[in-house]
């Protein structure tokens, strides 16, 4: 009997697998990332300058406001209207979420009559986008942290976790294959070859007129905490807006911030 399908089934599940056992290790970095950050508190006066809009943060999967925390004083710090997401722990795409997110977002740009930054990390970079695509008109840009929206969704190691606590299967097409659609507003993804949790070619976006990948040496658990990081999000959100240019990588940061991958290899 052949051994085809059984070789094609192990080629699948080897291209599917996620991150390696040594990078899910260096996880553990993530506490000393957020203590670089804090120790460097006095040179945040150098980090780019906000213009004050608001910016809605998103965490990611079964996380809260209190992982955005220091995200969200670092970006209030430096002269942005930071929020929170205000939804308890997200548990992926169930009921109400969206609509709260919806409701969020028109309120802010409401309230403060200018367009909305929304900065997600990982699950929370997905929601980000689809929310833009939604109301491309209340957003001013989009900033995903490790954010697997591209590729094959068991590329992670939380997609066991994801169809726990959110009741999807994320392996059906309805679902997974509409998130790799570029939003329609200014768009950049973070993102890590050493990423622990999602692998780095999910977190690739294809090169287009107003979408960028910036690549940083960080955790995924680090990520929304790295100081590098934190950087890239305070300098994409200080364009003006619609004055969008890519992220410029001459001088000092040409050593800190890796040359992105142009293209994601996978297909839409």
């Amino acid at each position: 009997m052949s051994t085809a399908p059984a070789q094609a089934a192990a080629a699948a599940d080897t291209e599917h697998r996620g991150p390696s056992a040594l990078l899910r290790w260096l996880e553990l970095r993530a506490p000393l990332e957020a203590a670089v950050s804090l120790s460097l508190l006095p040179l945040w006066p150098l980090a780019p300058r906000g213009d004050g809009h608001a910016v809605l943060v998103l965490p990611g999967l079964s996380a809260g406001d209190a992982s955005t925390a220091l995200m969200r004083q670092f970006l209030q710090a430096r002269g942005w209207s930071p929020h929170g997401w205000n939804q308890g722990l997200n548990l992926g795409f169930r009921p109400g979420v969206m609509d709260g997110l919806r409701t969020q977002l028109q309120q802010l740009a409401r309230d403060s009559r200018r367009k909305v930054s929304l900065v997600g990390w990982s699950l929370g970079g997905v929601m980000a986008r689809e929310l833009a695509k939604e109301l491309p008109d209340q957003v001013r840009c989009v900033i995903t942290l490790g954010s697997p929206f591209t590729g094959h969704p068991r590329q992670t190691h939380a997609w066991r976790l994801y169809e726990f606590v959110s009741g999807h299967r994320i392996n059906s097409d309805d679902l997974h294959r509409p998130l790799r659609e570029t939003p329609p507003v200014p768009t950049t993804s973070i993102y890590s070859r050493s990423d622990g949790v999602v692998s780095w070619h999910c977190s690739v976006e294809r090169r287009r007129t107003l979408a960028e990948n910036i690549e940083v040496e960080a955790s995924h658990l680090g990520l929304g905490l790295n100081p590098l990081a934190l950087w890239a999000v305070a300098d994409r959100l200080a364009q003006a807006e619609g004055a969008w240019v890519p992220f410029a990588r001459e001088g000092w940061r040409g050593w800190l911030f890796g040359e992105p991958a142009a293209d994601h290899p996978h297909p839409d």
